[in-house]
């Protein structure tokens, strides 16, 4: 008799708290739970309705996050960056490119290497109703900005994900921020580690509150302070 399982894709193991997913991400953390278990409202004449989620949990018993769903949720904030955007937009564009790409979680398996750049801005810009080129435009490049955070593997599939460490105000500093610190599924158990070292922020943020320098820190794992620092970032910097 053949048994057959599931294949084990750690991607989609819950691994993460709405919290831990919002620092990571540099997102209010209401709007995490917003968009991952939806958002009830109360219409003009005193109607109640509730919109769906826009994210899957891997296991709807399970509050928990997988990789998976952090991107899914680092995507959707480049255009948090841009528009002001109600969870029933995003329901409407989420819709439209589930259809058009016919498979679950579109937002992390869109790849840069084919139009799925194109997709995406075309969905978001049909329901944003975005006024002319500029605002198309504008829209392209935080989008590309934060896409380009995303590794993806030889099926197109996102594989890693370099979160933004520092605060952002400005469009110039989206593209310039360092790529030091990167969550990998299969890395430290998709903790935040820096980049080449698989050393946790979290161990580094933690010893840093215990009254350690960023030197002192920087000499005892063999890397530069400038990377501790942006690993404190991580792990300390409030959500945006």
């Amino acid at each position: 008799m053949s048994l057959h399982l599931k294949q084990f894709d750690p991607r989609d193991v819950p691994t993460y708290v709405y919290g831990d997913a919002a620092r990571y991400l540099g997102l209010p953390r209401s709007t995490v739970r917003s968009w991952v278990l939806g958002q009830r409202y109360r219409t003009q004449d005193g109607g109640r309705h509730v919109f769906r989620p826009v994210i899957e949990r891997p296991d709807p018993d399970d509050s928990m996050l997988s990789f998976t769903n952090l991107v899914e949720l680092h995507v959707l904030s480049s255009i948090r960056r841009t528009h002001k955007v109600s969870l029933q937009k995003v329901r409407e564009a989420l819709d439209y490119l589930h259809r058009e790409i016919q498979t679950s979680h579109p937002l992390a398996r869109l790849d840069l290497q084919t139009d799925g750049v194109d997709l995406f801005l075309d969905s978001w810009g049909s329901v944003l109703a975005l006024s002319g080129p500029r605002g198309q435009l504008e829209m392209r490049h935080v989008v590309e900005a934060y896409l380009d955070r995303i590794d993806r593997d030889e099926s197109g599939l996102a594989a890693r994900l370099y979160p933004f460490t520092r605060r952002r105000h400005r469009e110039a500093e989206l593209a310039g921020q360092p790529r030091v610190v990167v969550i990998d599924p299969r890395v430290s158990f998709g903790q935040p580690v820096l980049v080449g070292t698989g050393i946790p922020t979290a161990v580094l943020a933690e010893r840093f509150k215990a009254g350690e320098s960023a030197a002192e820190l920087a000499r005892d794992y063999g890397c530069s302070p400038s990377l501790v620092e942006e690993a404190i970032r991580c792990e300390l910097s409030p959500a945006a």
